[in-house]
């Protein structure tokens, strides 16, 4: 033994007793887990505005049994290698073979804690399984994994201080040899300790010892919050990596009978038959990140009025279009806001076309439009099959798809995400102009994405503002701004309805009302006709989902389809919009935001006077929670069963 070193560290080691030893290691990454709660709290502080000291310290404690599953899956193997009743566990190469599976697995562990530091920013939750999935098809991994280890250089120190205190605690629990001399009480002691062990691994990983105890889950979690945003603190990002593989998180649920359900919300849309069918071309421009919050027409009372916002192009094409008051993406991901805007299929809890049932029939703008005799297209400057977007556009009936590969210039490549938005903007109009008409086309940018670079042309032009991403914005904007001047010039600009929304918010955010439950999706929706035909700030409430059923109708389709969303220039269905958040989903209706989390109802905002959502009114209405609660269920039941009966569109 060192009788040299610190006498309070030499105290701290267990020599001998191998399960001692093991007791301690595990402790320790116990200690690391928590650790990594706190810096997840501190780093996203903003994201919790209702979160409490005390508040914080029970979620604090409530992680402790997430962290607990997670310690016992990550460390199962481990453990089974230190308590074999067998002489060649006090190996010394043995040791150290063992000691490596320990530090490199907890690493891992740790490591995904801590990249949740950055992209909780992006998604508002915890990272689940399907962020494989959502990036199998990216070519450029490499690049983007070191740009972020660059731009969020502290978020990798603070994972180095933790493997530092890893290793340095694992060197202090040291192991020489079996301690009991006697061969018979040595080897029956340690196989009467396997059964003893596997008793409490087994009521760790199911969170509980009753026999109706059920493997604890995701939605576990809370029971511990005052707020759904909260699940995310008392959740850890390798449990929810764990218990998410080969999940779908999609389940029949029968709230009501079929006649009930159809009577309170249905996604059947009807033939119109108000008018003969009109081919005018469709254009729809999906702008990555793109938040309300960065446009001064949708936010003249911030600032006293002063406030300008970083889109000048679309606070002027919005004088000439058709707006509304409270506009929502259905999802927070770009894989959540593709198939909103384009099939009407919303997300609820897992991204459409990562779940099983992405193989389904659906229909699509593009191919109940394809019918018609449109020519239809997408194009996103981004390298060819990036996002899987490309998969789903041939599964949504786009028979044209343009990326990175047919522009075909990589000069104009950003190097991370593709080809500069005034580029690959330049050339979606001049590929408009050669399709023939009627076509539907849709676009998705790119370039208002991390790291927020712009090209160097325009560095000295756009000077942004308190974000980054601001002056992305500004470029983009500006993008379609030459974008339009160019289409005004041709034969079809006339003749087009263009369609202008986000994909999902940004991870940037300026304002405490967009860090809410409604500012997390707020979104623009812009219907431009050049006939200023449609017009007017329509004091309603408006999502990516209504986008599909809007345009049909607006064209006066004379055939049946499945839209989850709603004609939002019809005065038939009740305004409302929904989405998946912290495991909790939510209901837009009225001036109400309900939460409901599958069984209950959670939470009651009145989000258009009690702008930051502090005030629970659950207890104070229960009329208003009782009629959305059906609706909500009803929209639960109608997408997870039509899902999974693979009945998406009309026969």
């Amino acid at each position: 033994m060192n009788t040299t070193g610190n006498r309070w560290f030499d105290g701290l080691r267990w020599q001998g007793n191998i399960y001692k030893a093991l007791i301690l290691r595990l402790l320790l990454v116990m200690a690391l887990f928590s650790v990594c709660r706190i810096g997840f709290y501190v780093y996203n502080v903003s994201a919790f505005p209702k979160t409490t000291f005390q508040g914080f310290l029970v979620l604090l404690w409530g992680g402790l049994r997430f962290d607990l599953t997670t310690l016992l899956y990550v460390n199962i193997l481990y453990i089974l290698c230190m308590i074999l009743p067998f002489d060649f566990r006090f190996n010394r190469i043995f040791q150290q073979v063992i000691k490596y599976l320990f530090i490199v697995s907890n690493g891992i562990a740790l490591a995904a804690n801590v990249s949740d530091f950055v992209y909780f920013r992006f998604t508002g939750r915890r990272t689940t399984a399907d962020v494989f999935q959502q990036f199998a098809n990216e070519n450029n991994l490499g690049s983007l994994w070191l740009h972020f280890l660059v731009d969020y250089w502290y978020a990798v120190l603070f994972w180095i201080v933790l493997m530092a205190l890893l290793i340095a605690g694992y060197k202090r629990t040291q192991v020489q040899g079996r301690q009991l001399r006697n061969a018979w009480a040595y080897y029956i002691s340690g196989v009467l300790i396997i059964p003893i062990v596997a008793y409490f691994i087994v009521g760790g990983i199911r969170g509980g010892f009753r026999h109706s105890t059920r493997p604890i889950t995701l939605s576990n979690a809370g029971e511990y919050v005052r707020d759904p945003s909260e699940v995310s603190i008392v959740l850890n990002t390798p449990f929810a990596l764990l218990r998410t593989v080969g999940k779908t998180q999609i389940q029949k649920t029968t709230y009501f009978r079929p006649e009930a359900l159809e009577a309170i919300y249905t996604p059947v849309h009807a033939a119109d038959s108000t008018g003969s069918f009109r081919k005018d071309n469709v254009v729809v421009i999906i702008l990555e990140s793109f938040s309300r919050e960065f446009i001064g027409a949708y936010n003249r009372h911030r600032e006293h009025g002063q406030y300008k916002g970083y889109t000048p192009f679309l606070d002027s094409l919005i004088q000439h279009s058709r707006t509304f008051e409270y506009s929502f993406a259905n999802g927070r991901k770009s894989i959540d806001g593709l198939p909103s805007v384009i099939s009407s299929i919303p997300s609820l809890g897992v991204p459409y076309f990562l779940s099983p049932y992405s193989g389904n029939n659906i229909n699509s703008l593009a191919s109940l439009l394809g019918d018609k005799g449109y020519h239809t297209s997408f194009f996103h400057g981004a390298p060819n099959g990036s996002m899987g977007f490309q998969a789903f556009m041939n599964l949504a009936g786009v028979d044209h798809y343009y990326g990175k590969t047919e522009y075909d210039n990589d000069d104009d490549y950003d190097g991370i995400w593709g080809i500069w938005d005034d580029k690959f903007l330049n050339f979606y109009a001049d590929k408009l102009s050669e399709f023939p008409q009627p076509f539907m086309s849709s676009f998705f940018s790119v370039s208002s994405h991390h790291p927020f670079e712009i090209p160097d042309r325009f560095k000295g032009r756009f000077k942004g503002g308190p974000l980054v991403i601001h002056k992305c914005i500004e470029y983009t904007d500006y993008s379609l701004k030459k974008f339009f001047e160019k289409a005004s010039e041709q034969p079809w600009f006339n003749n087009t309805l263009f369609v202008i929304t986000a994909d999902h918010t940004s991870s940037e955010i300026e304002f405490p009302d967009s860090r809410t439950a409604c500012g997390y999706y707020s979104v623009p929706l812009i219907f431009y006709k050049p006939d200023n035909s449609l017009t007017g700030h329509v004091q309603d409430i408006a999502q990516q989902i209504d986008i599909m059923p809007t345009v049909l109708n607006y064209l006066h389709l004379d055939k049946p389809y499945i839209a989850f969303g709603r004609d939002a220039f019809g005065s038939g269905a009740e305004p409302f919009a929904f989405n998946y958040k912290d495991n909790v989903y939510q209901l837009i209706e009225g001036t109400y935001l309900l939460q409901f989390d599958g069984v209950r109802s959670v939470a009651l905002y009145d989000f258009k006077r009690d702008t930051l959502q502090t005030d629970n009114l659950l207890e104070k209405r229960p009329v208003d929670v009782h009629v959305m609660e059906s609706r909500i269920k009803a929209i639960i039941q109608q997408y997870n069963t039509r899902l999974i009966e693979n009945r998406m569109v009309i026969k």
